[in-house]
């Protein structure tokens, strides 16, 4: 019944996927962005367990609830924690209403061919058995477009659609995630190549299988709408990418039917040095403003 819930949420829900998935490369950056230094933790325990209460502290907030905020997607250290004295994905979904998926990938690739593949995910099969036994409803795994090149987009998505029917075969939902970065000169047009094959895969997928999708704020206003109404795709989120929270929000406002995955974006303004009021505040005013973005 749990998992029959969050579908119909993640399907039809009104509201937003908050990010909280920073994984070792990102994290030293967002703490940073936190108020909290390098010089304030000695190795990967300490700044991980730092990352942990600042997610933490979060999904405790007063802000933060399946009104507006629909899903998490979670970090590996993070979903084998505690948030509020629970397992981190049961208080998710048991005390806020908040469908909890998992960061899944390791990585990437260098690049090739415009592309940035994902790196091998070793032992994905164990994760996903944990992750389901957890409470865990589904998966997103990040890969990278830097560049219009037809051959680098074709076998990214090819990538990203064979590891989703893993995942499928698993039980979980998976979020496929092939960024566009936003500052390369031919983002439209590596926009139209992406579309064009994830079209291409979703065509293919088996009858009764759907996917989710995270992707770029696109260049062209309305450009994913054929990904938004196919039958095989449940949702399609999207990624703030570097755009700050207010510019993010402008462009997903003009983009009906997706709805926001922010990261940074939505802990842009947060600091460690708040107090809970004021943390609070902030926390509430960002979802608010997300939400407002997600729904138009």
């Amino acid at each position: 019944m749990a998992r029959q819930s969050q579908a119909e949420q993640m399907r039809k829900g009104k509201g937003f996927i908050a990010a909280l998935d920073q994984s070792g490369g990102s994290t030293p950056k967002a703490l940073k962005l936190y108020g909290v230094p390098e010089s304030a933790y000695a190795g990967d325990a300490e700044m991980f367990a730092l990352i942990h209460q600042m997610r933490a502290r979060i999904a405790q907030s007063r802000a933060f609830d399946g009104s507006r905020v629909i899903g998490a997607i979670l970090f590996e250290r993070t979903m084998d924690g505690e948030i509020g004295g629970k397992p981190a994905a049961d208080y998710l979904w048991l005390e806020k209403q908040v469908v909890p998926f998992l960061k899944v990938d390791k990585g990437l690739e260098d690049e090739a061919h415009g592309v940035k593949m994902m790196k091998p995910i070793g032992g994905l099969d164990a994760l996903l058995k944990r992750a389901l036994d957890k409470g865990i409803f589904g998966t997103k795994m990040r890969s990278v477009v830097d560049a219009a090149n037809a051959k680098g987009i074709a076998a990214n998505v090819a990538q990203q659609f064979e590891v989703g029917a893993q995942i499928l075969d698993a039980g979980l939902m998976p979020i496929i995630e092939p960024e566009v970065t936003i500052s390369i000169a031919d983002k439209a047009e590596a926009e139209e190549l992406l579309k064009a094959e994830i079209l291409r895969q979703l065509d293919q997928l088996p009858e009764g299988r759907e996917v989710m999708l995270k992707l770029t704020l696109p260049t062209v206003e309305g450009h994913y709408r054929a990904l938004i109404d196919h039958p095989k795709v449940m949702r399609v989120v999207a990624l703030s990418g570097g755009y700050s929270r207010d510019e993010a929000n402008r462009i997903l406002a003009r983009n009906p039917g997706m709805i926001a995955s922010f990261s940074r974006a939505l802990t842009e303004g947060l600091s460690a040095q708040q107090d809970d009021a004021t943390f609070d505040r902030a926390l509430d005013a960002a979802v608010q403003g997300i939400y407002d973005a997600s729904i138009t």
